[in-house]
Order: structure tokens, then C-alpha cells, then sequence
């Protein structure tokens, strides 16, 4: 089974729940990193790296001594990665999404096919827990295609736990596409709720079975819950505000390590969601 925690924003304790459920699982458990701009499930999981693979877009290079300067390429790309003016065509790697367009309307054969490096997949093992996660190059733009290649490394079969990246564009939806559920992590408050209604949304539209992990339960108020009940979402667990986890996770340490009878709740989730 292949599970997915998401959040509508940033710093809801999504990584907080996704490790937790993989340290919780019994038997073969995969950690898989989707936040591939600002990934930190190693900091809590601590593996041991064991393979390093660069991912890199084919991006287009002029052979000037070829170009007519038709501008055919120009007008194809919508993201302005190549421009002509005169007897000048200039590219830039950085807007370029690797659509491969331009090598096909160009009649003399003018593009060859270079690389732009997006980031790096490392995969490892942390104890019992198989890891993987993506790195993302500094001042790189796209995340979809190192999402993409990180989910390659997704195991065949066994329990993968799937941290997706915050909010709800593009990544969020390459990411939980393929999964076969998500456990959207929320807070009791109105910033919370907001952006959980837009999780929901942007989830049934893909037609995608999903239940909420409230965090900081007890900061609050109870509108959350209340809007869950109303829309028929199950709410699977909730979290309390506690100041344990709040210095366990400053040290770098998993919230069932800093509350380990919280571990018992983490399993029962489990067992929901399998059955």
C-alpha cells in the first residue's frame, strides 16, 4: 500500500507523521521524500546513504553555424527559453521544461541535445525503514521531474509512506496521483482549515480517498473537527500541542521518540488504513 501525507501548507507536522508511521510499521516499510525542495525526513531518520544519482533534463544548445534564424523554435516555446532577434538566438537552460519541441521544428537541424542538472536521488536504509528522498539543485525551478524520479525508486511491493511537498499545485498532484490514499495533516485553526479545504478539493478531484491527522489538537478551536464530521472525512488521529515534541523535534528527534506512547495511535492509524 502506497500512503500519502500531504498538507495544504508548510509546517503542519507532515514530516512529524510521515516518519512516525514508518518507525511504527511492522514489516517491509519505505520512506519516501517528495519534498525535493526542502527535504527533512533524514534529519529525524538518520540513514545511511548508500546510492547517489544526478537527474537531468535534456535542455537545448544552438549550433550556430547551421541556424537560419527562422525563429520556428522561438515562436514553438512558450516559456521563452530560446529567443531570436536578427542574426542573433540566444537559449536559457534555466526556463527551458524539456519538451523536446524544438529539436522537431527545427529545419536545419541546428539543436543539440544538452543536460541541465535538476538535483540528486539518494537512497539508503535507516534501521528497518528503506530510504529514498531527492535533493533539489539550488536555484532550480521545476520539481515535477526529480519527484518523478524519485518515485522510480518506489519499492514493488510492501508499506510506502510518501511525504509529498506542502501546498497544492503541481508537485502535491504528481505526487499522490499513483498513491492509494492520503492522510492530509491540519491544524486547529483557521489558517489550518482554510488551506485543508483546498487539499480536499484539489483531492476529490482526483478521485483520491483521503482521511486528516489534526496536529496541535488543543491550540485551537474545534472548526476543524466540526468541518471534517460535516464533510463526511474521517479524522484518524489527533495530536496534541506538547512541549516534548516541540524540543524533540529541535534535537532531531521522531515524535515517537519524544512521546513513544503515541506509538500505539500511529499503529492503530496503520491498521485503519490497511484493512
Amino acid at each position: 500500500m502506497k500512503i500519502a501525507v500531504a498538507s495544504g501548507k508548510g509546517g503542519t507536522g507532515k514530516t512529524t507523521v510521515s516518519v512516525s508511521l514508518a518507525l511504527t510499521a511492522q514489516g517491509q516499510v519505505q520512506y519516501v521524500d517528495c519534498d525535493v525542495e526542502e527535504p527533512n525526513g533524514h534529519i529525524f531518520l538518520s540513514p545511511v546513504i548508500r546510492t547517489k544519482r544526478e537527474i537531468h533534463l535534456v535542455v537545448p544548445r544552438v549550433m550556430e553555424e547551421r541556424c537560419s534564424y527562422c525563429g520556428k523554435c522561438r515562436d514553438l516555446c512558450r516559456f521563452h527559453a530560446i529567443t531570436v532577434f536578427g542574426r542573433t538566438i540566444m537559449t536559457f537552460a534555466d526556463l527551458c521544461h524539456s519538451c523536446g519541441g524544438c529539436f522537431l521544428v527545427c529545419p536545419e537541424d541546428a539543436l543539440a541535445r544538452d543536460k541541465r542538472l535538476v538535483g540528486v536521488v539518494e537512497k539508503g536504509h535507516a534501521g528497518g525503514v528503506a530510504f529514498v528522498h531527492g535533493r533539489m539543485r539550488v536555484g532550480e525551478a521545476m520539481a515535477v521531474p526529480l519527484i518523478r524520479a524519485v518515485k522510480e525508486e518506489c519499492a514493488d511491493d510492501g508499506l510506502i509512506i510518501v511525504d509529498a511537498p506542502p501546498g497544492t499545485s503541481c508537485p502535491l498532484v504528481a505526487t499522490v496521483k499513483d498513491c492509494d490514499y492520503a492522510l492530509l495533516v491540519t491544524e486547529a485553526t483557521p489558517f489550518g482549515l482554510h488551506d485543508l479545504r483546498i487539499t480536499v478539493g484539489v483531492l476529490r478531484k482526483l478521485e483520491l480517498p483521503f482521511g486528516v491527522i489534526i496536529n496541535r489538537a488543543d491550540i485551537g478551536d474545534a472548526r476543524t473537527e466540526k468541518w471534517c464530521l460535516e464533510e463526511n472525512i474521517k479524522v484518524h488521529m489527533q495530536i496534541p500541542f506538547d512541549r516534548k515534541i516541540a524540543e524533540g523535534y529541535a534535537a532531531g528527534d521522531p515524535l515517537i521518540a519524544s512521546r513513544p506512547e503515541l506509538r500505539a495511535s500511529f499503529a492503530h492509524v496503520l491498521e485503519e488504513l490497511q484493512s
